[in-house]
């Protein structure tokens, strides 16, 4: 029964990716790319086929799956999504080696942001949409939408979406798990279409503009330009895209509060509260750290602003080379590898709700260390929290940077320096996308070895699935009966 739940989850995931093909793929025809139209309609055609050849002999047969199994479908799943997304780049010979192709696909639809292009602006228009499309994608999800779309999915849809959505503590905003799963989604398309507004008002055309909001609202980074957002030179354009960065860091299920005027929930969330305070105080201490760099305390503020809006929501747009600014101010984006966004949010990184919760337990170790027989623990959001959140963060974190300790030797396996890989290794797992260094926000991964590629991608969608999701199958409790 595993089998067949799989190819009938894997079949209407590709059927959703194929009928987004249509969007690049009618950006193709409109702008006379007829070298890459057999790019998108094959592979288009070749999901729909398989759609058919799967579900009509299994049509009775209902979709069943257990714990074990809802990990391995979802894990597997975004293995089969990023190779179909790999197929245009490959076959269009935009992105020539295999290799490049799929670490371009995983990145892009894992939100991280890394590229093995040079020269993007000489990509067909329509290639470049595809790009930026898969984060959007990725950002809120290609299991989430499955869900949905389709309601058949219902048994099981919540397991699921846990397997995929990030942060600890996942709940339903709804009762129904497939009404959540459209509401996130219609939030989202909304945001959309806000961004990409603003953004052609500001002076961005409109492929410009769909393509950016894309990336912006999936927290990815793929931009239509070499130079990405500095390339436009426009503080208004700066703007727009900073405060879409900056709401897509926040846990989505607060503006299901906003629509439905539960403000006190929203005012309530410890995690929000600390979001907050985390990126004003690290634009105000950059912005100071800038001020005799650039001169001026306006300018020092839209960049400062920009980047740790970009790299603390794991966006990794850029406006500047923050590799030329001063050491301390290096330091102080460089912190924000560490940090991420909200949980619920399209953002990657630990999430800051991990760090408010070691910050709470430390609190309370001191207080155990001046009152031994005291009883403490952990409020969250004006309540007390799960009492096993503290074991279940400290596990995470352990694994997190496990993760990133044997993904920087393998960087240095790869010739690169130790402080190129461990940034590299901080980004993929983070899901950030410029490193430092040979890494850095005006390099790309290109020149890296093949194994080494191999490597980053799955790190990148380990870290896009929380971890476990991806690595339970190497631990023996996982095929233990």
């Amino acid at each position: 029964m595993f089998a067949v739940s799989f190819l009938k989850i894997s079949s209407i995931l590709l059927s959703i990716v194929g009928v987004l093909f249509s969007i690049p793929l009618g950006f193709a025809i409109y702008n006379g790319e007829s070298q890459v139209y057999l790019s998108f309609i094959i592979p288009m055609l070749v999901s729909f086929v398989f759609v058919l050849a799967v579900n009509i002999p299994t049509r009775h047969k209902k979709i069943t799956m257990n714990t074990r199994q809802t990990f391995l479908i979802v894990a597997l799943s975004w293995v089969v999504v990023s190779i179909m997304g790999s197929i245009p780049l490959y076959c269009s010979k935009s992105i020539p080696r295999f290799v490049d192709a799929l670490f371009e696909s995983v990145s892009g639809f894992s939100t991280t942001g890394s590229t093995v292009l040079s020269e993007i602006e000489t990509l067909p228009v329509s290639i470049n949409m595809w790009r930026c499309l898969t984060h959007w994608i990725g950002g809120m999800g290609i299991v989430t939408l499955t869900v949905a779309l389709m309601p058949l999915l219902g048994v099981g849809g919540f397991q699921l979406i846990k397997a995929e959505t990030t942060g600890p503590e996942k709940g339903k905003v709804t009762a129904r798990i497939t009404t959540t799963a459209k509401i996130l989604w219609l939030i989202y398309l909304g945001f959309t279409a806000a961004e990409t507004v603003a953004l052609k008002i500001a002076g961005m055309t409109f492929t410009d503009a769909l393509a950016h909001s894309f990336a912006t609202l999936g927290t990815g980074g793929f931009s239509t330009r070499n130079n990405s957002i500095g390339a436009y030179n426009s503080v208004s354009i700066d703007i727009i895209i900073m405060l879409f960065m900056f709401l897509s860091g926040i846990n989505f299920s607060l503006y299901f509060y906003v629509i439905t005027r539960k403000f006190r929930d929203i005012g309530t969330n410890s995690e929000f509260k600390a979001y907050l305070i985390i990126v004003f105080s690290l634009i105000a201490a950059v912005t100071f750290s800038l001020k005799g760099f650039y001169g001026d305390v306006g300018k020092s503020l839209r960049y400062s602003s920009f980047q740790v809006v970009s790299l603390m929501t794991t966006t990794g747009f850029s406006t500047a080379d923050f590799m030329q600014w001063p050491a301390a101010t290096q330091f102080l984006l460089f912190a924000t590898f560490f940090l991420g966004g909200c949980s619920g949010s399209t953002s990657g990184g630990v999430k800051v709700i991990r760090w408010l919760v070691l910050g709470k337990q430390v609190q309370n170790e001191t207080r155990k260390m001046l009152h031994p027989h005291g009883v403490f623990g952990i409020r969250l959001n004006g309540r007390p929290g799960r009492k096993d959140i503290v074991f279940n963060v400290a596990a995470f974190m352990v694994v997190y940077f496990g993760l990133v300790a044997i993904t920087t030797f393998v960087g240095c396996l790869g010739n690169l320096d130790v402080w190129s890989s461990f940034t590299g290794a901080l980004s993929m797992v983070g899901n950030i996308g410029p490193g430092y260094a040979l890494l850095g926000p005006t390099e790309n991964f290109g020149f890296l070895p093949d194994f080494v590629k191999y490597w980053y991608s799955f790190a990148m969608l380990a870290g896009r699935l929380e971890l476990y999701t991806m690595i339970i199958y190497f631990l023996p409790v996982y095929w233990e009966k």
